[in-house]
Order: structure tokens, then sequence, then C-alpha cells
């Protein structure tokens, strides 16, 4: 058993790529030089079980971007914002490319119909104030619909009608924004993130570089929904950084039969892809044998694994669920990001499987990181017991900007093996939120090491440490339990618990602290899996939940409530919202 403290401090980006052109004009140079080239291409399970493929040259997704643009500007000014309320497929990505063309700020967000969610669009378009809303033929109804109730008096635009119609180049600059990207707020109320031309460039060269792909001859792959931060510049805006093409499809078909995505995958050489753990884990589950069989994995470059906590045991089970479809395990990659920073800060290397690292739980509580072992997913077990250490996927380095790891209170960065808040610095950065003042952004380090700005620096909220120089990150700070002085991660936690008994489903666990007369308890909710049976018995579930919570944490279980399927909240790219449970808990609102 080691004892070494985990190395901390600013982690080393790897060397920045030249400043790129926006996006737009990338796009242009591909419709110049590979016009009959295939950019996007959409799989539509609809049409059929084998799904149907349409697609857009380069030529084409020019031409219709153009049309877009004039259509745009006809109605609207530079620097007004257009609202995307359209289904998953190319008439998006033309709707975003064409509100790019034409300088106007993009709000990428989903139709009427998406269960859950109304409520959340309803605030975002009260906040972004959109001057124009572009859609389809088939969504407008509800779309308009939805302004009409809402008293909206935004124009609506058929960007599958609109003529073609040629536009005049009008390049945006690097520092105006692109696109609002709305927080799916897991611990607040979302808020636009603004983009910018630039930032969107250089985030898409940094995954690039990360990557390391290879111009004109990679594919990206994706069933991420294209108004989340990942699902876009995946599916948009990688393939133009990378002369790339794009094969898509929507999150939906995805659920409904997870084997489309590997599927899509099969066969074909040089892919990158990326979903939050619980995609790897429900296709380690889900898919049969008999789907398995025709998979050839081979030539997958990288699976990026993001978005939430990314769990060892999740990299295990897909690695060796999917290893006799010619799955390389280095092809597994973990990675880090956040809005705020465009979407990519930092990932694992591409050459190696990802690196688990085992620290100590009690050490951990106390704010510092004890290395007691480390191993690589898909291998053997990391080192340490199963009470004594808790295991941790390393996210690598960053690529193409700074990472430190800094004391929130002091603006110091952190002494070797002290946990602290992680803080960004780069060209993707964004310049802020729109409509909001926060000190989220523009952060001073009261003491910057060599090479390092000393301002400029966001804050994300995310804690973290620098492990032989890879960020290991550890939480988020709002929703850090301290309890009689120690700390406790509730993803940590939540991991006990989906462990404890067999009725629990995977993923769908929520631990928050309530407040006590004598200070905050732990409180765990719990959904029941759907194939639970009918006479499990709620009070067995309890006992085997507090037994394993108190012997891996050392804590005591205030409460714990066992719901059905579905009712824990969730935000909508699916993270569990610990904030709306735990005010949902406070109110009563979850009975036995």
């Amino acid at each position: 058993m080691t004892t070494t403290p985990a190395l901390a401090g600013p982690a080393e980006p790897t060397a920045p790529a030249a400043t790129p052109r926006t996006l737009v004009g990338q796009v242009r140079d591909l419709a110049r030089t590979a016009p009959r080239r295939i950019g996007y291409t959409f799989v539509d399970y609809l049409a059929g079980p084998g799904g149907r493929a349409m697609t857009l040259t380069w030529a084409e997704v020019d031409e219709r971007a153009q049309a877009v643009a004039a259509a745009l500007r006809a109605r609207v000014l530079a620097g007004d914002r257009a609202a995307v309320l359209a289904p998953q497929g190319l008439d998006y990505v033309v709707a975003m490319l064409g509100a790019f063309y034409a300088r106007v700020v993009a709000v990428p967000l989903f139709t009427p119909d998406l269960p859950g969610h109304g409520e959340r669009l309803v605030r975002i378009l009260a906040d972004a104030g959109p001057a124009c809303v572009l859609t389809t033929a088939a969504a407008a109804p509800p779309v308009t619909a939805l302004l009409r109730e809402q008293g909206h008096h935004a124009e609506v635009i058929c960007v599958d009608r609109v003529p073609r119609t040629s536009w005049r180049e009008e390049e945006a600059g690097a520092t105006d924004v692109a696109y609002l990207q709305y927080t799916s707020g897991s611990t607040r109320a979302p808020a636009g993130v603004m983009i910018t031309h630039g930032c969107l460039a250089a985030n898409a060269a940094q995954i690039a570089q990360a990557l390391e792909v290879e111009p004109d001859r990679a594919t990206s792959l994706s069933w991420l929904p294209l108004f989340h931060d990942m699902g876009f510049v995946l599916t948009v805006a990688m393939p133009i950084a990378c002369r790339a093409t794009a094969v898509f499809t929507d999150p939906v078909h995805f659920l409904m039969r997870p084997a489309r995505w590997l599927q899509l995958a099969s066969g074909r050489t040089d892919v990158f892809t990326a979903g939050p753990n619980f995609a790897y884990e429900y296709c380690a589950t889900r898919i049969s044998d008999e789907e398995r069989a025709g998979l050839d994995l081979s030539g997958v470059r990288a699976f990026v694994d993001g978005a939430e906590p990314v769990r060892p045991a999740t990299l295990s089970k897909f690695f060796h669920a999917f290893a006799g479809c010619g799955l390389a395990a280095h092809a597994l990659t973990s990675a880090y990001g956040l809005a705020e920073a465009t979407v990519y800060v930092a990932s694992g290397n591409i050459r190696r499987p990802p690196r688990i690292v085992a620290l100590d739980r009690a050490a951990l509580q106390r704010g510092d990181a004890v290395v007691r072992g480390d191993a690589v997913a898909g291998g053997e077990a990391v080192a340490g017991d199963d009470t004594g250490s808790v295991a941790i996927t390393s996210c690598g380095v960053p690529s193409g900007q700074h990472v430190a790891i800094v004391d929130p209170r002091t603006a110091q960065v952190c002494p070797p093996g002290r946990v602290g808040e992680i803080w960004v610095n780069g060209p993707n950065v964004a310049p802020g939120y729109f409509r909001q003042s926060s000190d989220t952004f523009g952060a001073t380090l009261a003491s910057a090491p060599p090479g390092q700005p000393a301002g400029g620096w966001l804050r994300t909220g995310d804690t973290g440490v620098i492990y032989d120089g890879e960020l290991l990150v550890t939480g988020r700070l709002k929703d850090l339990i301290i309890i009689d002085g120690r700390n406790h991660y509730p993803q940590d936690v939540e991991a006990t618990t989906q462990n404890a008994h067999p009725v629990i489903r995977r993923d769908r666990v929520a631990a928050f602290a309530a407040p006590g007369g004598d200070g905050d308890r732990l409180v765990v909710i719990a959904e029941r899996a759907r194939q639970a049976p009918p006479d499990t018995d709620p009070a067995a579930v309890t006992r085997a939940v507090r037994a394993a919570v108190s012997a891996r944490h050392g804590v005591g279980l205030h409460d714990f409530r066992l719901v059905g399927p579905g009712e824990v909240p969730r935000t909508s790219s699916g993270k569990i919202a610990r904030s709306a449970c735990r005010e949902r808990y406070l109110e009563g609102g979850f009975e036995r």
C-alpha cells in the first residue's frame, strides 16, 4: 500500500494550436475545396428499422446556410438573437450555421414537445428574448402556439422552406458572440453562457489536438442532442474544424435501442464519439449478445466519457462487454469540461487506457488527496480496499489551456496533495453570462506560478486535485456534504447506495445535506428499478443502504427514501439535479 501524496499545482497544457479561423470561414473553405464531400449524415430510425440516411455535402451546407442567413437578415439585425426550436436533424445544423453566417446570436433549444422540459424552455425564451425563431415546417405549429401563449412576438422562419439565395460573406469577428449555451441548471437556474466565435473555433481545435484527429479522414459520431454543448460541438463544430464527416442520430433513437450507436461506429475507421457515463452503462447492460455479434469497433479512435462523473466500474464493464468486438482499451477516454469553457477542458491519453486512482477516503474527507494505488480501466482492480479508498478516473491533461487547483477562499494555488477548486484559463473560456454578472469569470490568482497568467481565470465550481500531472475531479463545491467537519462527496455516497441493493436503479440516486437541529444531516433519495420485483421489502433495502453508507463513509444516514422510477429530478442533460431534489424533499415532496 502506498501513501504517496498527490502532486498538486497547475496542470501544464499541451501546446496551443494556432488561432483558427471562425467556423464560418472554415465552412466556406470546405465548400470551395471539397464541395462534393459529404459533411453531415443524419440517420432517421423512424423511417425504418435499419434507419434512413440523409446527407448534406459541404457545398449544400454552404448554400443552405447562406439562404438561412439571408432570411434572417431580412428580418433582424446582426447581433440580435435567434432561437432554434427544431427537431434533431440536418435542418438544425443548417439553422445554427445560418445564424453564424448572418452574425446573429443563435440560441440552441428544442421543440416544445420534449417531455419534462416545457418550463425550462419558457424560462430560457423569456431570458434570451429572441427576435426570431428558426424551426421546420413540421414543428412550426406547436412552436407558433407556444410563442403566442407566452406573448412572444418573434417571427418564425422555417429553415426547410427558405428560398435558395446567395449571401454576401460577412464573417464575424473572434470576439463576437456566436450563440448562448444555456446551462443545464444542476445547481441553479439556467444561465446563457456567451460563446464567441473565437471560443468555439479554439475549443474545436483543442479537442482535435487532444484526440489526435487526422484531417480529412475522421468520422464524428453522435446521438447527443444538438442543444447541449457536447452534442453541438461534437456533431456540428468538430467536423468543420477537422475536415471530418459527421454521422448522427436522435437521442430517442439511441435510448430506444442503444445498439444503434455502436452499429453506426461499426466498420468505420478513425471514429471519435462521446457520451455521458450512463450511456456506457446502458450499452453494457442493454445490448444483447446477438447485437454484439456483428459489431466491429476496431476503428474507434475515442469513446469519450464525460459530462458527468466517470465511474471506473462503468469503464471496465463497457470494455469487457465489447472487447470481443475489437474495442481497444485505449479507445476509452475520460474527459472533463463545462459549458463556461465552451465544452472541453481536459481528457485522457488516447494511446493509454484511462487511469484509475485510489484516494484514501479518510484523508479525502479532510480535503487531502493521498494516493493508495492506481491502475488502468479494464485491468486489475485499483489498489486499496473497498471501504478505505475512493476510486477516481483521471481526466488527463488540458489541451491548449491552463488548469490550476485553487483555494476558493484565498485564491492561492493549493499546495501538493490539497483538494481545491478547479480554475481554467484559455481561449475557449467564455466572456460571461448573458445579462448576468458573476464572479465565475475573470478571477485573479493571488500569486500566479511561473508560466501561468494571473488574471482571466474561470472558477468552475468543481473540486479536484492534480496527480502525476493529471486532473482528478472530486465533486462540486455547492454539492459538498459537510457533517461533523468531514467532507462527503455526493457522487461517492450515491455510488455506494446504488451498489447496496439490486432493486436500486443505477445513476438515479441523489445524496444531499438537509438541515437538522444539531447541524446538517445526510439524506439519500433513490429510484426503484423498473424491473424490481413487486414484493420487494422497502425495509430490507433501507437496512442495506444504511449499513453500506455507514461502513464505507463512517456517517449515519438520517433518511432514505426509495421512490418510483422517474421521481428523482434530473436536468435536461440527464444529470441528477441535487438542489431540486433537496428542495422537493424539504417541501415534503417525497412520501414513503
